[in-house]
């Protein structure tokens, strides 16, 4: 099999029509950066069994191997034409905790899941089918799309540095491993360095997962962090353990109350994860006006497609307390920044970073000696991961605000404010009003027309 390459400015090969289906080493050679650095992160992923044991009291063994899962599907999006790379709703976990803690320890809280799971996916296939995804990112004011990104990034910092937040378990360790992450992948000094020296060039490609190394064996030096206990093996996946005690195969399906309890907050995960959406569509638009030798579509259509296929098998087969979102914002800024800093001869597609850093993450997990390796760190890569979210959803929020009225600035500053304090109903309900009072003029046509009919005194009528 030879790689298909691409005309300069064109989009990357792909087979089967619009579903631009993609094959690797066919339509994109694996990037060993992205690779690398997907293995090192498998962290993120499994720090999310910690909950998935102490709240729905599933054993690790078995949380890990809905992890595996999670992250095959991750790959669907950049196998068919979704250059996102895709992850969880993240900034809502406090929620859905909340949510499901209201229920009985036992099959009623994973019941619960499986409610929210798949009224998460009703929502996303329905918005995706119908073109709603798309007139959204399209057409939501300014004022609302900045405030929710600012909700989320004060939301991402927040939780990290609250006063049981990941930051206080190993202070000095994570701290850190974010002042190195934010330095290789933001900093004033890092782009020169990058240019003038290749030891600095080849470190920096592997975006926050150097940072991770130093901060993770640093924090084992000083003890922080507990030194591993490797165990050896293979992840597997226990599919009749998991059909029997997790799916709507073995536990039936919920009862019609718990969809109807569900129905607000996965209201709610939407309006979070559309934060998401909205991050990417900026991302993309940016690297498009960077790497001029090759388009980037990013369709919010597509993506909220195959977030809500995501969302209905797991909901069906392997419930997921984290639920599955458009996009890992941590992720995909390591990928792009990689994308926009290289030549096409160093990257030849953004495809093959998009696929490659979930090819090693799945890898990773599959081999149980990476797993036990990582273990310890598992807060320091989610730590990093958040506020890094945090960041890039600031900045952008500020970019798009920068072309806009004090008004509209004014409104997302409450926006995100309400929304980080008292969650995404309150704060994008609190928009809407402050749109359709302040920001709407319902008498614009009323004046143009009555302007536009009254008499022109200088033409002597």
């Amino acid at each position: 099999m030879s790689l298909q390459k691409r005309p300069t400015g064109g989009e990357q090969p792909s087979i089967l029509g619009a579903l631009k289906f993609r094959v690797p080493f066919v339509h994109y050679k694996l990037e060993i950066p992205d690779m690398l650095q997907g293995a090192i992160l498998c962290v993120v992923p499994l720090s999310i069994t910690a909950l998935m044991t102490s709240v729905l009291g599933i054993p690790f063994e078995i949380a890990v191997a809905f992890v595996l899962l999670n992250n095959f599907l991750y790959l669907v999006h950049s196998h068919f034409g979704d250059p996102a790379v895709a992850g969880w709703i993240t900034a809502g976990i406090p929620l859905y905790i909340a949510f499901l803690s209201g229920y009985p320890e036992g099959d009623a809280r994973i019941l619960a899941l499986i409610a929210l799971q798949l009224a998460v996916a009703v929502i996303f296939l329905g918005l995706g089918i119908f073109k709603g995804a798309d007139a959204l990112v399209r057409k939501m004011p300014t004022s609302l799309k900045s405030g929710i990104l600012i909700g989320a990034g004060i939301s991402a910092v927040m939780g990290e540095f609250a006063a049981d937040g990941r930051v206080w378990t190993m202070p000095v360790t994570i701290l850190t491993g974010a002042i190195l992450g934010f330095f290789m992948l933001f900093s004033e000094t890092a782009g020169p360095l990058r240019a003038r020296y290749g030891f600095f060039r080849f470190v920096a490609q592997y975006g926050i997962a150097v940072p991770f190394l130093i901060a993770y064996i640093f924090g084992i030096i000083i003890g922080e962090v507990t030194p591993p206990q490797i165990e050896w093996g293979f992840t597997t996946i226990p599919f009749t353990e998991i059909v029997r005690d997790y799916s709507v195969f073995g536990l039936g399906l919920p009862p019609l109350e718990y969809f109807i309890d569900a129905i607000p907050l996965a209201l709610a995960a939407y309006i979070i994860a559309f934060g998401d959406i909205l991050v990417m569509d900026s991302l993309f638009k940016n690297a498009d006006g960077v790497r001029k030798d090759e388009k980037l579509i990013f369709s919010p259509r597509r993506n909220s497609i195959i977030v809500g296929i995501r969302n209905f098998l797991h909901g069906i087969f392997a419930p997921f307390i984290s639920l599955s979102g458009p996009g890992w914002t941590g992720g995909q800024v390591l990928v792009i920044n990689r994308y926009m800093n290289n030549p096409r001869s160093v990257m030849d597609s953004y495809w093959g970073g998009a696929t490659s850093i979930y090819w090693g993450m799945t890898i990773a997990i599959i081999l149980v000696p990476v797993v036990t390796l990582f273990k310890p760190g598992l807060n320091i890569g989610m730590a990093l991961t958040l506020l890094i979210q945090g960041y890039l959803c600031g900045y952008l929020a500020i970019e798009m605000l920068s072309r806009q009225t004090n008004l509209e600035r004014g409104v997302a500053i409450i926006v995100g404010s309400v929304l980080a304090t008292k969650g995404a109903a309150w704060g994008l309900g609190i928009g809407l009003v402050l749109w359709f009072v302040l920001e709407k003029n319902w008498f614009a046509k009323v004046y143009k027309a009555t302007h536009d009919e009254a008499p022109d005194e200088d033409s002597g009528h």
